[in-house]
């Protein structure tokens, strides 16, 4: 464009010499000379006007030119009251909110199966997340969890939380399952062991025993009464060995509650666990292992987990078209949430706009606004050359018929 404009002005001044040149040999041969001579006033004038917005012209220190690059701080400082006054105060952010379904809109977008870059969206969200996750400190990350962790159970009394868990796992027979399932595995412990238990009759039997072989049998009868009341035990729920079990956890679950003795030992117990190196070094394993799947299946395309966001997205979006009133949830804390950060930050992004152009070089700056509105600018010069033709062409007929 910036070609353009001089070429039509160059192309004026050619006019302009050639037509000089022949004048007089036609009668209309002088209101083209006036377009051209007139043109090329408009032209120039309007070159040096958008010129000095960035620039010296021709490199001559003239007066209020280079307007923008001598001006860059203070246009900084424009920029940011401009910005803070119209689009970074509450009021204004609530205004314009106002009647904005931003939870509609979300919605119709992420549950439109017909949308195209559904993969592509999908995609994204593992990557971002995948990102994120691996930008993470591992050490610095794991350490903050574990601490904030720490702190939450430091304050959170353990013993009544369990009382109160077993109390009602009892109340709802969800205990039983656990009863047979120890039963259970007593039976395959001690099935799996009873050459040991075996040895350790024989072992504890006198030598009178043993040369008699009683010792056998004596062991014999204790494995099969020990499988026999196991086995009672799984199939009578009122066996009284079994019912002193659940004696026993009722107990328990009242002593966690209300026996201070008892709750001092839990919060001793949980104290020195959270104390435990041996803790931190297994948290933090644990969470390293478990961040590396992450990233690692984010990673994958064709990982399940991956392939699922897309559902994830359209069976959210759903949701919230259908639920006007969820709708209406999220708008306001939207609204609240916007203008509360343009309330706590609105200074600071003001600030960080006004700082950063203040340090971009003069050159910076033109280059950056001069790539923004250059074409523009360029049809001003256009239009001067043109309009400047016109003009002058109307002032030459006006003096001719004068």
């Amino acid at each position: 464009m910036r070609l353009f404009a001089t070429g039509l002005l160059v192309a004026m001044a050619a006019a302009f010499l050639l037509l000089k040149h022949y004048a007089g040999t036609h009668p209309g041969w002088d209101f083209a000379l006036a377009f051209t001579e007139a043109a090329m006033v408009g032209g120039l004038a309007d070159w040096f006007a958008v010129t000095a917005l960035f620039r010296h012209p021709l490199g001559l220190p003239i007066p209020h030119t280079a307007i923008i690059p001598d001006n860059k701080d203070r246009i900084a400082d424009s920029m940011a009251a401009f910005l803070r006054d119209n689009f970074l105060t509450p009021q204004v952010v609530a205004r314009r909110l106002i009647g904005f379904n931003l939870a509609a809109s979300a919605a119709a977008f992420l549950s439109d199966p017909r949308r195209e870059g559904e993969a592509r969206l999908r995609d994204g969200a593992a990557s971002l997340i995948a990102d994120v996750l691996e930008s993470l400190d591992p050490d610095r990350i794991g350490g903050q969890v574990r601490a904030g962790l720490a702190r939450q159970l430091e304050k959170l009394e353990v013993a009544p939380l369990l009382g109160q868990m077993l109390a009602a796992a009892i109340a709802d027979k969800r205990h039983l399952p656990l009863i047979d399932g120890s039963i259970r595995w007593a039976g395959h412990t001690l099935e799996a062991n009873e050459d040991m238990v075996r040895t350790m009759i024989r072992e504890r039997a006198n030598s009178l025993l043993r040369f008699t072989g009683l010792d056998t049998r004596i062991a014999n009868s204790v494995l099969d009464g020990l499988y026999k009341l196991m086995a009672e035990m799984i199939v009578m729920p009122d066996h009284p060995l079994r019912l002193k079990i659940e004696s026993l956890l009722e107990g328990l679950a009242h002593d966690l509650v209300h026996d201070p003795v008892l709750r001092a030992k839990v919060e001793g117990t949980k104290r020195e666990m959270l104390a435990n190196p041996a803790l931190t070094g297994w948290w933090q394993g644990l969470w390293e292992r478990f961040r590396h799947a992450l990233i690692a299946t984010l990673r994958d395309p064709d990982a399940e987990l991956t392939g699922k966001f897309g559902t994830m997205l359209a069976d959210l979006g759903q949701a919230v078209r259908n639920d006007p009133r969820l709708q209406t949830q999220i708008n306001r804390f939207a609204r609240r949430t916007l203008v509360g950060v343009v309330s706590r930050y609105g200074d600071e992004i003001v600030r960080l706009v006004s700082e950063t152009v203040k340090r971009w070089d003069a050159g910076t700056v033109t280059a950056r606004i001069e790539g923004a509105v250059g074409r523009d600018l360029q049809f001003i010069r256009i239009n001067g050359t043109l309009v400047g033709g016109l003009v002058g062409l109307a002032i030459h007929a006006v003096e001719r018929l004068l």
